[in-house]
């Protein structure tokens, strides 16, 4: 199985583009993982909220593949313990998925298209964190996940 990360824009602050590479890089011991950032929509000022959510869907879906598993990122999406996330990922692995597609959207949320074309939705926290952040959280979450996995000492439960 490969893991693919989306985002939209670029991380802007170099100390998390710093960390949220050490864990891409430490991920690659474990599976394959690649994270792909596409461009801010431009010229935002000029679109409503929905309008920028549209754009953003375009450049999402233009990524995904009809075999790839969507999962958003969203606050409404399913809750996991480190431990209950491991057991996702082992689940995903196990019935033979090609690629599973993790995606972070932009400021105002997904939009139906990117709904309607995913599988399951996942929140990090009932708390908010920057678009930045989520990134970090994220890449740090898989892989201990996989440390989880492989009875590793990183998680301590």
């Amino acid at each position: 199985m490969q893991i693919t990360l989306i985002a939209i824009g670029k991380t802007d602050s170099a100390e998390l583009s710093t960390l949220i590479n050490i864990y891409e890089k430490r991920l690659g011991h474990y599976i394959k993982f690649q994270f792909k950032m596409l461009p801010d929509v431009k010229n935002t000022k000029n679109l409503s909220e929905s309008q920028q959510k549209e754009k953003e869907g375009e450049l999402v879906l233009s990524q995904i593949h009809s075999s790839d598993h969507l999962v958003l990122l969203d606050e409404n999406g399913k809750h996991y313990s480190s431990m209950e996330f491991s057991k996702f990922l082992q689940k995903k692995m196990n019935s033979g998925l090609k690629n599973l597609v993790l995606v972070i959207g932009g400021p105002y949320g997904f939009s139906d298209a990117v709904y309607s074309r995913s599988q399951e939705k996942l929140s990090l926290s009932k708390m908010t964190f920057s678009h930045q952040m989520v990134r970090l959280f994220l890449v740090e979450q898989l892989y201990r996940g996989f440390t989880i996995l492989r009875n590793e000492p990183y998680h301590h439960q």
